[in-house]
């Protein structure tokens, strides 16, 4: 079992980490610790033994706190949210939850309801209301709640989180050079970078490439690039190369490249497209080669275009040619 004094100190330190990231303005980085933090204390709650359910009523707090900031961050333009001054009086509670004190809780819900109204928080089968008390999410505080049906739920909706997020593969899925055929030739594709507004707002960015032919039907099996940790904004840096899996000559004709942009939405627990750009036979040439970007969903026949903004912002890309 594990040791809730460290496991407590682990969260704490992970939070002044966040904090720090979001006090010097990396905020993909804040983002990340935040909700890194708000993940494993929802799990830690909903499946562990180690913190009494007073303990846990504060924890679900912390973690709805954690969320919001992360919203607020993705969202400045909001009004509504937490501040960074709010979120650094959490430290508090994890020092009084370390020593077993009574600790007012350092944010006030009943003047901050959309904590509860905004993100609808539930940790296990609770909510919390806007006077900072749990109450469970089907009786509202009926004391004869099946225990076993509150447990199914809280592991149910953590199951769905974590496949959700468990969906992105950090390291990609991008394939080989395919073996050289005499007389084909091979395609390689170096993703450098793609502009959006707002690049920083976006949390674990990837493409997934995929080649189709007219009617839309996949030609070769599709690739997603590593989940991109750099800006340089308006910029997301990729800096990756993709080998196209089959030849130039070997694709059919009216085929397109497709590279589609893909980021995990925290508010849905899904991943969500943004937008997508193509690539045309005509259009595969060496060197560099900058894309416009279309607004999703991905038409994969290319009948219905919109094009996403009308700004100078687009896929840029550079490709090679390998004659064998």
């Amino acid at each position: 079992m594990a040791d809730p004094y460290k496991v407590l100190g682990e969260w704490r330190a992970c939070l002044l980490k966040g904090a720090d990231c979001d006090s010097w303005g990396l905020l993909v980085e804040a983002v990340e610790e935040y909700q890194k933090l708000s993940r494993q204390i929802m799990t830690e709650v909903s499946q562990s033994s180690i913190f009494s359910n007073k303990q846990k009523q504060t924890l679900n707090k912390i973690a709805a706190c954690l969320e919001l900031r992360s919203q607020t961050l993705q969202k400045p333009q909001e009004k509504e949210g937490i501040s960074l001054d709010e979120l650094r009086k959490l430290e508090s509670s994890f020092a009084a939850l370390q020593s077993n004190a009574f600790c007012e809780f350092p944010v006030d819900f009943s003047v901050n309801p959309i904590l509860a109204q905004r993100l609808n928080v539930q940790r296990g089968n609770f909510e919390i209301d806007v006077e900072g008390d749990e109450i469970d999410g089907n009786s509202k505080g009926d004391d004869s709640d099946d225990e076993d049906s509150r447990q199914a739920a809280a592991d149910s909706r953590l199951k769905a989180l974590k496949v959700s997020h468990a969906s992105i593969k950090p390291a990609g899925t991008l394939l080989p050079r395919i073996p050289p055929e005499p007389g084909a030739t091979n395609i390689t594709i170096r993703i450098e970078k793609i502009g959006l507004k707002d690049s920083y707002l976006y949390l674990d960015p990837f493409l997934v490439v995929s080649v189709k032919d007219k009617t839309g039907i996949d030609v070769t099996r599709s690739q997603d690039t590593p989940v991109s940790t750099e800006r340089d904004d308006p910029y997301i840096l990729f800096g990756v190369e993709v080998e196209v899996q089959k030849p130039l000559e070997k694709l059919p004709p009216g085929s397109a490249i497709f590279f589609e942009f893909k980021h995990y939405k925290l508010k849905k627990r899904a991943i969500s497209t943004k937008c997508y750009a193509f690539l045309e036979m005509d259009e595969i040439r060496p060197g560099p080669l900058v894309i416009e970007l279309y607004k999703k969903p991905t038409d994969f026949r290319r009948k219905k275009l919109s094009l996403l903004t009308n700004k100078t912002l687009y896929l840029h890309l550079s490709l090679k040619l390998h004659k064998w």
